[in-house]
C-alpha cells in the first residue's frame, strides 16, 4: 500500500472493514479514536493507550496553538515526539471551536477571529494559517478549517456555512504541502440532505481540480455538523446517504460521536472512523460503560459488590478491580478512579469497533448488529 491509501478489505451490507496507511503505521477500520485534546488523553499514559488497542489519537489545533503553541511543538519534533506516542495522530482544525465558542469569535470570508480561552489573547486564522499550524504540529491526518452549524439553525444560515466551508476547503488543500501528512475535507450541511449533497459535490470538485493541477488530493473525509444537539434519530435520517455518497476508496469519519449504540448504527450505514470525549469525560464523573448499560459508580448498590466492573470486558481494569473498589475511589474523589474508568471506557469502545470489524470480515455483521440492539445496553446510551 502507498502512503494514505485506504483498502476496503470486506463489506457486509453497507458496513466496511478497511486498512489505512500513514507515516506512523497502518490502522484498521472501523475504529474509535481516543481524544487527547491538549496532547494528552487525560490521565492515560501513551503506553496504556497502545496496550488497550488504541490505533489513532486525536488532538486539537485550537488548544495546542493557544498553549503551548505550534512553534514549541515543532521544536520538540512534532506531536509524536512531544507526547511520546508512536502511533498515528489526527488533529482537528479547531472548526468545532468555531461552533462551541461562537460567542467569543467572529467569522468573515477570509477567516476567523479567535480569542484564547487561556489568556484572552486575540488571533486571526485564515485557512492558510490553520494549515501552517497543523503542519507544524505534525499529525498524520489533519482536518480542514470549516464552519460547524448548531441545531436547530435556519437553512439559509446552514447554506452559507456550506459555502464558506467549501471555500476554506479549497484554500486549505492549496496551502497544504507536507507530504508525510494528509488532509481530510469536511462535509457540512446540517440536517438538510440537499445541502449535505451539495457540500460533497463541492469537495469532489475541489479534489479533482487540485489533482488535475498536480496538487494533493483529500486523504479522506470528515462528516461534521452532527451530534450538535439534534435527536439521534434525526441524525440517522440523512447520515447513511451522506456517508455512502462519499468515495468508496477513502475513509469516512463521523466527527465527535462516542455513544456505543450510535457507533454500531453508524458502522451499519458505512462510516469508518469515530472520536469523542464522552468515554473519558463521563469516566471522570464516575460513569462506566458496560454490557449492562451505563453504571453510575457513586450508586450505593456497588458498595459491597466485589464482581468485576463488567464481567464481559477484557480490559485490565475489569481483570483486576472490583466495583466496590472503583466506587470507593470515585466517592473519595481519588484521581485513580477517573483514570481507571477512562481506561475501561476507552477499551469498551475500541473493542466494540474491533468486534464490529471481525463481524464484517466474517460476513456476520448483521447478526452482530441485531445482538447489540437486543442487548440490555443498547437502549441505555
Amino acid at each position: 500500500m502507498a502512503l494514505f491509501d485506504y483498502e476496503v478489505q470486506a463489506t457486509c451490507g453497507h458496513a466496511r472493514a478497511g486498512v489505512y496507511q500513514t507515516a506512523h503505521g497502518n490502522f484498521t477500520t472501523p475504529l474509535f479514536m481516543p481524544v487527547g485534546t491538549c496532547a494528552t488523553v487525560k490521565g492515560v499514559r501513551p503506553e496504556t493507550l497502545r496496550e488497550i488497542g488504541s490505533q489513532v489519537v486525536l488532538s486539537n489545533t485550537y488548544h495546542l496553538a493557544m498553549r503551548p503553541g505550534a512553534d514549541l511543538v515543532a521544536e520538540a519534533g512534532g506531536l509524536h515526539s512531544f507526547m511520546g506516542y508512536d502511533g498515528p495522530i489526527l488533529t482537528d482544525s479547531g472548526g468545532f471551536q468555531v461552533f462551541s465558542l461562537a460567542k467569543t469569535l467572529k467569522l468573515d470570508p477570509n477567516g476567523v477571529k479567535l480569542q484564547s480561552i487561556y489568556d484572552g489573547s486575540r488571533h486571526f486564522w485564515t485557512p492558510e494559517e490553520n494549515m501552517d499550524i497543523q503542519q507544524k504540529l505534525g499529525a498524520d491526518i489533519v482536518m480542514q478549517l470549516d464552519q460547524c452549524t448548531p441545531y436547530p439553525a435556519e437553512k439559509s444560515f446552514v447554506s452559507r456555512a456550506v459555502d464558506l466551508s467549501a471555500d476554506w476547503a479549497k484554500r486549505c488543500l492549496a496551502a497544504h504541502t507536507r507530504e508525510n501528512q494528509t488532509l481530510f475535507g469536511i462535509v457540512q450541511g446540517g440536517m438538510h440532505l440537499d445541502l449535505r449533497m451539495e457540500s460533497i459535490k463541492r469537495l469532489m470538485e475541489i479534489n479533482d481540480e487540485s489533482v488535475k493541477a498536480g496538487g494533493q488530493a483529500f486523504g479522506g473525509f470528515g462528516i461534521g455538523g452532527y451530534s450538535v444537539g439534534e435527536p439521534h434519530e434525526v441524525m440517522f435520517e440523512t447520515l447513511g446517504q451522506v456517508a455512502r455518497a462519499l468515495p468508496e476508496d477513502k475513509p469516512r469519519y463521523l466527527m465527535g460521536v462516542g455513544n456505543p449504540t450510535t457507533l454500531v448504527k453508524a458502522v451499519r450505514e458505512g462510516v469508518d472512523m469515530f472520536d469523542c470525549v464522552l468515554p473519558t469525560r463521563t469516566a471522570r464523573m464516575g460513569t462506566a460503560f458496560s454490557h449492562e448499560g451505563r453504571m453510575n459508580m457513586t450508586n450505593a448498590k456497588f458498595a459491597h459488590d466485589f464482581k468485576p466492573l463488567d464481567p464481559e470486558c477484557g480490559c485490565p481494569v475489569c481483570q483486576k478491580h472490583s466495583r466496590a473498589y472503583l466506587r470507593h475511589l470515585v466517592k473519595q474523589k481519588e484521581m485513580l478512579g477517573g483514570i481507571l474508568l477512562s481506561i475501561h471506557n476507552l477499551y469498551f469502545l475500541i473493542h466494540l469497533m474491533d468486534q464490529a470489524r471481525e463481524a464484517i470480515l466474517a460476513g456476520s455483521f448483521e447478526d452482530f448488529y441485531k445482538d447489540w440492539m437486543n442487548s440490555p445496553a443498547a437502549n441505555d446510551y
